[in-house]
């Protein structure tokens, strides 16, 4: 996801422990729970989360170990998994990942093996800890993916809940087409996300049948884009694709307000993440000019829906089990004990890993989860991260955020 590309801050040394109500008996040997699921000891699952961190990197990871509490909570209040209690310990890394290795290292040692673990990024956190949970053949989900944490060669026992860059441009393309332009041009930034998104939006988009007229890149610690822009203008597109994340988007929505370039603009999900699009002025730029021809990316989760029951269901629990600080496209953990307890209820208990990750694989498991912000993970054999189709996206124009979702 986006916001595994920040840069990690200094490494904090407190790890805090949270027991989420419902929760029966002590933690015990969180390794050996029964095989048969027939043990009353609470399962135990560990989330790694930066709540220390700084800016948007502390407010993502607020949001995500605040997900992960909810699910907890959501299938607690379901009965638990195979009839027993589950319990959550949180441990605080920073977003550094030699201290998220040293706080794993050290739970494993002293508690034992836990369920599942689950991380609040960046990709950096889930790099790091994959080879220990590999090696310790410990179940987990990740939220900042990296080149192999969804693949099953090198994982075999990890999944991702973030959509890769191919599925975010999928629903590109299929906007695209909806709205029928026939050209369109594409400006995204330097960071390792943006400069992918560049290059797959170029190709994805050409290759639908819709006239590439121009793909710039811009220097994310630049204050100005006018000249990429200006290289753009003069390919005369339909439409604007944008990849722009944080104080950069500021500087483009600056920039094409100085050339006086009035075309749609369709930001990625970078831009809806970024913050200063769900503030009014002087801290954003929500209702201002220079968003009125613009229009975001999000998951159909994160634009409140009064009909959709199962997210504002979702967005309840996070709101009792903590604090909501960004977009509910950092929430993916709370779709994790969903997933996990769907498996292990297919496999018949928990112990055997090979058998709840053959569970996770199968389509009739992953439906009857009934997931939230995703409603459809469609994990495979060959590769365990998501395969989101184009209908599980939006495209919004700006909004008031509220809860982690933006309001009509």
């Amino acid at each position: 996801m986006r916001f595994s590309r920040l840069a990690a801050v200094a490494a904090g040394i407190m790890v805090t422990s949270a027991v989420l109500a419902g929760c029966s008996g002590s933690s015990g040997d969180a390794g050996k729970p029964s095989a048969d699921g027939g043990g009353k000891d609470p399962i135990q699952v560990v989330v790694l989360g930066g709540l220390g961190a700084e800016g948007i990197m502390g407010d993502n990871a607020t949001t995500a170990v605040t997900a992960a509490k909810a699910s907890v909570a959501a299938v607690n209040d379901k009965g638990g998994i195979l009839g027993r209690q589950v319990e959550i310990t949180h441990l605080e890394d920073n977003a550094d990942p030699t201290v998220a290795v040293t706080k794993l290292r050290e739970y494993i040692a002293t508690k034992g093996k836990p369920a599942v673990v689950l991380n609040s990024g960046p990709s950096t956190i889930t790099e790091a800890m994959l080879p220990i949970l590999t090696q310790n053949k410990v179940f987990s989900f990740n939220i900042g993916p990296t080149a192999t944490s969804g693949d099953p060669k090198t994982n075999p026992y990890s999944f991702d809940l973030s959509a890769s860059v191919p599925d975010y441009l999928g629903s590109f393309v299929a906007e695209v087409g909806k709205r029928g332009y026939k050209k369109v041009a594409v400006l995204h930034g330097s960071s390792a996300y943006g400069e992918l998104f560049g290059q797959k939006a170029g190709k994805m988009i050409a290759d639908s049948g819709v006239t590439v007229t121009g793909n710039e890149g811009f220097d994310n610690a630049a204050l100005d884009m006018t000249a990429q822009l200006s290289a753009l203008q003069a390919g005369n597109p339909d439409a604007l694709v944008l990849d722009a994340y944080g104080a950069p988007l500021g500087y483009v929505l600056q920039s094409l307000e100085k050339l006086g370039w009035n075309i749609p603009v369709m930001g990625n999900t970078s831009v809806s993440a970024t913050g200063l699009i769900a503030r009014p002025a002087p801290d954003g730029v929500l209702g201002t000019d220079q968003v009125k021809n613009l229009t975001m990316q999000v998951y159909n989760s994160t634009q409140f829906d009064p009909k959709a029951t199962n997210v504002n269901e979702a967005v309840e629990r996070m709101v009792k089990a903590g604090e909501i600080r960004s977009s509910l496209i950092t929430a993916y953990n709370y779709d994790s004990m969903l997933l996990f307890k769907a498996a292990a209820e297919k496999a018949g208990g928990i112990d055997d890993v090979d058998a709840l990750v053959k569970a996770m694989i199968d389509p009739a498991v992953q439906k009857s989860a009934g997931t939230a912000i995703l409603s459809n993970y469609a994990f495979t054999a060959d590769v365990h991260s998501p395969h989101v189709s184009a209908d599980q996206f939006s495209f919004i124009k700006p909004g008031k955020l509220v809860n982690g979702q933006f309001q009509p």
